[in-house]
């Protein structure tokens, strides 16, 4: 009897889906989904085509922005689509006709949407598979209505650790919402960071205070909801903020003081992206970027050597690119005493303008060009010394020192001029006591 009873039923759930397929209402809503997906079509195309980065896909290398409005130009259509089917559902709703084939033509719209987003926006796997096996079930019971009862399902699953009531709702809420801002958070601050530094009405400063401001406040922000996700009262920060005080004053004074320092650095202008420095203690190194706690140098070694940001207020620092990048440099050799000094002065000059790294010519102040002079008397020559100017550092791939000294020595050898070595003078004062024996096996 039961078997025979579950058979009836069945043949009339097929009945009844027959008579729905072929009945008018459902033809009716057949083709008015077919209306809008193909008006939601040519709207979306238009659209597309009124904007540049929306329509042509952004080359290799192109702003972080413009891949952006690429994307987002691609969700106009299922955007369009979701709409116009929500809208005819309330519309269906008022005139009391029954629209159950738009409201599942809704969810799959609305799931498909969210699953294309996920693959074209999330690039971390893990946050990937988290909302894809996560966010889009909860998404998916939201639709059809049953989220509320498994909302009030995991409340009822719950323990008490002293004042604190745990439920299992909570904590799933937290984990989701956590992950999920995690994940803006470190999207809107690459995205921010990029458009902000990519700004051409900006300079390097600028651009670094305003960047570094940005990270703070979304850090910030994203502290503060997830607070209150949690369900912790803001107001009852307040009462923390005497305990904060007295722990920047004692544990964090450093924390602090390296942060303040990397502000006013950006500020005063006295640092910047670019700039080749010296520290104190020998240290030097291209400034490659600002953390919050410190800055970045690169040696020429390929070394990357982190310096606390209140090194570069506390002491001493040699900003060689500060002002103007051009520096001066010398470099030293002897002649012999029997050289004309005058004549051997003019070769080396023109010898060292020839170096395409080495500014010189006639347009070029005096004092800015190759000088040659005597340094000192020397023991066995005159020492001699070269000065120039360059643009950038003389190292690593502006290594010029090592090029001119090359050329100083071809030039030498070329005009038979020499380079004297140490030399001594014996003298014998008392010449007749010095005898010679010859001894004979």
């Amino acid at each position: 009897m039961e078997v025979a009873t579950l058979s009836q039923q069945f043949e009339a759930l097929i009945d009844k889906t027959r008579a729905a397929v072929v009945s008018t209402e459902f033809l009716m809503q057949l083709l008015v989904i077919g209306l809008i997906y193909l008006a939601s079509f040519v709207i979306a195309v238009r659209l597309k085509k009124q904007f540049r980065y929306t329509h042509s896909q952004p080359e290799s290398g192109a702003h972080s922005l413009y891949v952006l409005i690429y994307k987002l130009g691609s969700a106009i259509f299922p955007v369009l689509t979701i709409s116009f089917l929500k809208l005819t559902t309330v519309l269906g709703e008022q005139y009391q006709f029954d629209a159950w084939l738009l409201n599942i033509a809704l969810v799959v719209a609305v799931m498909i949407f969210l699953n294309s987003f996920i693959n074209a926006f999330v690039s971390n796997g893990i946050i990937a598979a988290f909302m894809r096996w996560v966010g889009l079930p909860i998404v998916f019971l939201h639709l059809i209505g049953v989220l509320p009862t498994v909302i009030e399902a995991l409340s009822s699953v719950s323990m008490t650790v002293g004042n604190v009531n745990v439920s299992a709702y909570g904590v799933t809420r937290v984990m989701f919402f956590g992950a999920l801002l995690f994940w803006l958070g470190r999207a809107s601050n690459t995205v921010g960071q990029d458009i902000i530094r990519n700004h051409k009405n900006l300079d390097i400063t600028t651009k670094e205070v305003f960047a570094k401001l940005f990270e703070v406040a979304l850090f910030c922000i994203v502290i503060l909801l997830l607070l209150n996700i949690m369900g912790i009262n803001l107001t009852a920060l307040a009462v923390f903020g005497g305990a904060v005080g007295v722990g920047l004053g004692l544990g964090l004074q450093s924390i602090a003081s390296n942060f303040i320092s990397g502000i006013i650095i950006l500020l005063d202008r006295s640092l910047t992206v670019g700039d080749y420095v010296e520290l104190e203690d020998g240290s030097k190194g291209f400034v490659r970027e600002f953390k919050m706690r410190y800055a970045v140098l690169e040696t020429y070694d390929g070394k990357d050597i982190l310096v606390p940001n209140e090194k570069f207020i506390n002491s001493l620092l040699i900003n060689w690119t500060h002002k103007d990048p051009k520096q001066r440099y010398r470099i030293d050799f002897s002649v012999a005493y029997k050289t004309d000094i005058r004549a051997m002065v003019e070769l080396i000059k023109d010898a060292v303008a020839e170096h395409p790294q080495v500014i010189s010519g006639e347009d070029i102040p005096f004092e800015e060009r190759p000088d040659c002079e005597i340094d000192s008397f020397g023991d066995s020559g005159v020492n001699m010394f070269v000065e120039f100017w360059m643009e950038g550092i003389d190292d690593g791939k502006n290594r010029v020192g090592g090029d001119l000294l090359l050329i100083v020595f071809e030039t030498l050898q070329a005009n038979n001029i020499e380079i004297p070595f140490p030399q001594r003078e014996v003298r014998v004062l008392n010449e007749s006591a010095m005898t010679v024996k010859n001894t004979t096996p």
